[in-house]
């Protein structure tokens, strides 16, 4: 058996084939909810009434795929490049512990300037935190060869190491009854709700900004361009004249930068103080969006309410059928490798010797 890539690839079929895929997986997980001893229309049933049939509900999934579009680009705009950022975990985290310390430390009044200042001075810092904590690595790759998704991922552990340690150190709430929480942002920095009595913010307008911003970015401009050639063939790229190694740390410090924003519009949105457990794996799950969008911004919003209804949708479930919410994790998990055959075969077909 070998693949053989195909003469004219099917703009249809590239299209198509997540929605096939998503189709095929939902096809897979039925398996497993009938070997759990339940009828799986009713289990599905339940998982797209738990995360879409109310205004509760959706409110729920919006406000979960606001982070999730966020990382989602992040990795996105990386991965168009060749950067293989598996570091949106800590990124996040750096940004919202930046945007408390400019927003929530100094005794609660934030250097004591205008909310007008002070939120676009957060916002700043929660980018350019998560930027620098994507320089090195995109810098020893672009300079010493270093492999960087062992750098992106090892990167992770230190930074929740070191948010443990500021957590029950210099940036802990004395009044949190010793629980390790960062002090809380200042009220007025808090982000409006967009339906009263839920909690989906005004993060979801900074979500559709960005994927909108940065699919104009990388379709209509000269950086786009680049990012695009880089990530088709970095050598042919360099031939026409093409800076890799500028390319490639423009692409390190816009992907930090959404990451680090991810953090600072959770708590600013959410939250408002950072934790531990603050994410429950955003970083990593932004990856699997950013494939199941197919590297498209735009592709990525739609993914990251897919995602986030399944997540929101299996806890509702789980608690009227005996289906666990794991489910969620396997039909995401499924949909991935589902995606990426699609994907392969609308592009390349099989040749049996």
């Amino acid at each position: 058996m070998r693949l053989e890539k195909r003469p004219a690839v099917s703009r249809a079929a590239l299209v198509f084939a997540p929605f096939g895929a998503v189709l095929f997986t939902l096809a897979i997980t039925a398996l497993l909810v009938l070997w759990a001893g339940q009828p799986v229309t009713q289990t599905y049933g339940l998982l797209l009434k738990g995360g879409f049939g109310s205004v509760f509900a959706l409110s729920e999934t919006l406000t979960r795929a606001i982070p999730l579009t966020l990382t989602g680009l992040s990795a996105a705009v990386a991965f168009r490049a060749r950067l293989f950022n598996i570091g949106a975990e800590g990124q996040l985290y750096a940004g919202a512990l930046a945007a408390i310390a400019v927003g929530g430390m100094h005794g609660g009044t934030g250097f004591a300037l205008s909310p007008w200042l002070l939120f676009p001075l957060m916002m700043a810092a929660a980018a350019l935190a998560g930027a620098l904590l994507l320089l090195g690595p995109a810098l020893m790759k672009a300079k010493l060869g270093v492999d960087e998704v062992v750098t992106t991922l090892l990167f992770n552990f230190i930074v929740l190491l070191g948010v443990g340690a500021l957590l029950d150190g210099p940036m802990k709430d004395p009044s949190a009854l010793g629980w390790p929480q960062s002090v809380a942002l200042q009220g007025d920095l808090e982000l409006g709700k967009l339906v009263a009595q839920t909690r989906v913010h005004t993060g979801l307008l900074w979500a559709m900004v960005l994927s909108a911003g940065v699919w104009a970015l990388l379709k209509h401009t000269v950086l786009g361009f680049d990012i695009r050639a880089v990530g088709a063939n970095p050598r042919a790229a360099a031939f026409a004249g093409v800076g890799t190694t500028r390319t490639v740390v423009a692409v390190a410090l816009l992907s930090g930068a959404l990451a680090g924003l991810a953090g600072a519009i959770e708590v600013a949105g959410r939250t408002s103080y950072v934790t531990l457990d603050m994410s429950p794996g955003y970083g990593y799950s932004g990856i699997v969006i950013a494939m199941l969008a197919g590297l498209h911004p735009l592709g990525v919003l739609a993914a990251s309410v897919f995602v986030a209804g399944v997540l929101v949708g299996a806890d509702s479930m789980s608690r009227a059928v005996s289906v666990p919410t794991y489910i969620a994790d396997v039909i995401v998990a499924t949909s991935l490798l589902s995606v990426l055959v699609a994907m392969l075969l609308a592009q390349y077909r099989v040749r049996w010797k």
